[in-house]
């Protein structure tokens, strides 16, 4: 099985994609070749495991050990996934340039900067009981750094790509395109763990309102991409079954905004007046609730989405690491709510739908390394054709 999705939901590759590879770099590391920006997506589903249970509300027995051992394979799976890619621009670099110029592949590079930030704020929230304040304060704010600059990039070229070189057909909007733009969101959340080690002053506050922007740039650019996908599955029926599990990606951008503005009104006491601070943690009330409402809804009908695909034979693809990262989100998300409500319904939502990740991560993980080891997963690519006829 190949990593990236059978099913196509724009333009073929470049010519350049389908040379073949006859040089003797290009002949080394074979099983590099294929390795492309969405294996950051199994990395991302990782960190959020630790995140999302140490942010649950209570004091579970054993979670906050559990949390630990997976921040450390988190962080693991970071250096071996950047190891394979650094490879793959190495070795194989006309993959590397048809991938940024395949509109199915390109906006996986945001997943990129989202994994350096995912493994950063578990550092800190949760790897710093074993390795301290300081090296975890250090990690983080480096993967911060490196993380948001990427982000920002990505947000931008993507897009920039999108419009001049892969012009996507009508009708193949797919919610892929939202990774490039949810990674200033994740850049908001966590910068909010860093205010409170800024020094008072105009420092504190310049991080504390760069946090929010960046939540308002992310915001505004995802209601874009939104009504497109909604308007691709209502005019022209399901994602193909491969893709099905994307769906769960349109969580990204609700979770992880209700996470930020909850994160980020802990943070504004002490970083900008009091009265803005009070209503900092207001608005996280006022726009967490109803976002947190919606998000609930779209899980439904991804759900529902997904049990079709899998009765018509839906298989294990990458993409089901979509079930993670975004549901994780919505953790952190509900469990915030459940903090400046109290209200219990909210901490009962954050269990529930940590379980749901708890499991997703499971199976996902086991499928990922069952197709590491018998290489399929690094494998080239089936063709379209025999992909839709597997589906049959």
């Amino acid at each position: 099985m190949a990593i990236f999705p059978q099913t196509r939901t724009s333009a073929p590759l470049p010519v350049v994609a389908r040379l073949p590879h006859r040089t003797d770099r290009a002949r080394r590391l074979p099983s590099l070749r294929y390795i492309g920006p969405n294996w950051y997506a199994s990395v991302m589903g990782t960190a959020i495991v630790a995140s999302a249970g140490a942010a649950l509300p209570g004091d579970v027995p054993g979670l906050r050990g559990a949390c630990t051992m997976v921040w450390a394979l988190s962080a693991v799976l970071l250096a071996t996934v950047l190891t394979a890619r650094a490879g793959h621009w190495l070795h194989h670099r006309d993959q590397a340039r048809a991938h940024l110029l395949d509109p199915a592949v390109a906006p996986f590079y945001g997943c990129l900067a989202m994994a350096l930030l995912a493994v950063g704020g578990a550092t800190l929230t949760v790897g710093v009981d074993v390795v301290g304040v300081r090296a975890a304060l250090a990690v983080d704010v480096v993967l911060f750094v490196v993380g948001t600059a990427i982000g920002l990039l990505a947000a931008v070229v993507v897009p920039y790509l999108m419009v001049v070189r892969h012009r996507p057909a009508p009708g193949t909007a797919s919610p892929v395109w939202l990774l490039p733009l949810v990674a200033p969101m994740v850049s908001a959340s966590q910068g909010a763990l860093l205010v409170p080690h800024v020094a008072a002053g105009q420092g504190r506050e310049a991080l504390l309102l760069a946090c929010y922007a960046m939540f308002g740039l992310s915001l505004l650019a995802a209601l874009v991409v939104l009504p497109l996908i909604f308007a691709r599955l209502l005019h022209h029926g399901p994602l193909p079954l491969a893709l099905t599990p994307t769906l769960f990606l349109v969580l990204g951008p609700l979770g992880q905004s209700t996470t930020a503005v909850n994160q980020l009104a802990d943070a504004a006491p002490g970083a900008v007046s009091g009265s803005y601070a009070s209503a900092f943690g207001a608005f996280a009330v006022l726009y967490g609730v109803p976002v947190m409402g919606f998000a609930l809804l779209w899980l439904a009908l991804a759900g529902a989405m997904v049990i079709r695909a899998t009765r018509d034979g839906m298989g294990f693809a990458m993409t089901w690491w979509a079930f993670t990262f975004p549901v994780g989100t919505c953790v952190t998300g509900a469990a915030g709510l459940a903090r400046h409500t109290g209200l219990d319904a909210l901490t009962w939502l954050a269990v529930a739908l940590y379980v749901f990740l708890v499991v997703a991560w499971a199976v996902a993980g086991a499928r990922t390394v069952r197709g590491v080891v018998s290489g399929a997963l690094t494998a080239a690519p089936v063709p379209p054709a025999a992909a839709t006829a597997r589906t049959r």
